[in-house]
């Protein structure tokens, strides 16, 4: 009986830490997170460029690549915040807050070539999807990644765009000299279904209007 005693005061603290565990793991399965407007649903997939503004519009970090210069002109990708404008207000383009302390802005002052790839996974919309799949849309704009210029109208706009969507940012620290960046566009491949990549040009893509009836079109 005493062993008996002894062998359950040993296997209750494995107890208790295996029960923990099965809850974490419980907590943590991907739920994606709010989105940042619900005024405009999922577009239909057969819209290429309200999709493509949407997944945009609706994401808030993704994988910046550029052309590595210490690394023999390997591609380089990063994970990073950014913004395409305020809720329901998005342009398409892509504004970023980077220091050179950074690879990322270091590559991108010496080679502007540039890549930004989007999922919709992290927003939640794809369900238990694998991320992979069709259904499950994606999105690599590329382009050139350029300064913006610090005293222009532009650049108060992407500020106040990135701060409202990453208010985080506006504690960093000014000693890391941050500056805003964007990627100006020349292509974009998007795939949202079954098919192969949707065609999809800069100009539509730039032109589309977002509204409420987007998932109708």
């Amino acid at each position: 009986m005493q062993r008996y005693n002894f062998y359950l005061l040993l296997t209750q603290p494995l107890v208790v830490v295996l029960l923990c565990f099965v809850g974490f793991q419980q907590s943590v399965v991907v739920q994606g997170r709010v989105l940042f407007t619900n005024s405009i649903t999922k577009p239909d997939p057969n819209n290429a460029a309200a999709s493509a503004r949407w997944l945009v519009g609706q994401s808030s970090w993704g994988v910046l690549n550029t052309l590595s210069t210490d690394l023999g002109g390997s591609p380089f990708g990063n994970v990073v915040s950014f913004s395409d404008g305020l809720p329901d207000k998005g342009t398409g383009i892509p504004y970023f807050y980077l220091t050179t302390l950074d690879p990322t802005a270091q590559y991108a002052l010496k080679d502007q070539r540039s890549s930004l790839t989007l999922s919709e996974f992290p927003i939640g919309t794809c369900g238990k999807t694998d991320p992979e799949n069709p259904t499950c849309s994606k999105i690599t704009l590329s382009g050139k990644l350029v300064v913006v210029d610090e005293k222009s109208k532009e650049a108060k706009v992407a500020q106040n765009a990135l701060f409202t969507k990453h208010p985080e940012m506006k504690s960093w620290p000014e000693s890391h000299n941050f500056q805003i960046f964007k990627l100006n566009i020349e292509s974009i491949f998007l795939i949202n279904y079954f098919g192969g990549p949707k065609p999809l040009t800069v100009d539509q893509y730039l032109k589309f209007k977002s509204n409420k009836s987007a998932a109708n079109l």
